[in-house]
């Protein structure tokens, strides 16, 4: 009897372990979150043209656009939060250009630039927005570990309260990301590493 009861319990816990590695099999889903195949989903990543984030349970995966447009109910309140961390006026009637660092990943802590490739990089990026909108982009952190080496090149500031990572970048996403705000809160994101071609387009857009 005892050697039966001990069988059926076995039987259980292996019946459970089976259970839960089925139940904690990855699922991936596309950028309209219908469900497709492991190797879809890899192929379409590898194009870079979609990021991948962490869908609705712990075991999904999903691909998301790279650029987001949508609109802020308060510009207003963000001018503020941003004009008291950076200690410096924005013009109400111009676009708000943002880049934003998320923190260091492999992504932005590689590579072999140098201070002085940064500065001119970052010099040909505020020299096209102030052409096309007459600003200039602010530099926003949500963790500055990584940020030493643009000491010197760039003057970086705390997410005030959290908001731009609220409002625009939900997750991590790889070097950089920015985001233009227009003058009526309509707004463009690029999520994960971007050209200065791209930021350019967006200002202009935001511009209008």
């Amino acid at each position: 009897m005892k050697k039966v009861l001990l069988t059926f319990i076995i039987g259980i816990l292996i019946c459970s372990c089976s259970t839960t590695k089925i139940g904690n099999k990855t699922k991936y889903f596309d950028e309209n979150n219908i469900e497709i195949s492991k190797s879809k989903f890899n192929r379409i990543r590898s194009t870079n043209k979609l990021l991948d984030i962490p869908g609705d349970s712990t075991n999904h995966k999903k691909l998301t656009l790279r650029e987001k447009r949508g609109k802020i109910t308060n510009r207003a309140l963000l001018e503020s939060l941003l004009e008291k961390e950076t200690n410096q006026e924005l013009d109400s009637t111009k676009p708000i250009v943002i880049i934003y660092y998320p923190g260091k990943d492999p992504c932005n802590s590689s590579g072999s630039a140098t201070k002085e490739s940064r500065r001119n990089w970052f010099g040909q990026l505020e020299d096209g927005i102030n052409q096309v909108a007459q600003t200039k982009p602010l530099y926003i952190y949500k963790d500055k570990d990584g940020l030493e080496k643009y000491d010197g090149v760039l003057t970086w500031h705390k997410d005030p309260e959290g908001t731009i990572e609220r409002l625009f970048f939900k997750y991590h996403y790889p070097c950089s990301s920015f985001v233009v705000i227009s003058k009526d809160g309509n707004y463009i994101s690029y999520l994960g590493e971007f050209g200065k071609q791209y930021v350019w387009e967006a200002t202009q857009l935001m511009n209008k």
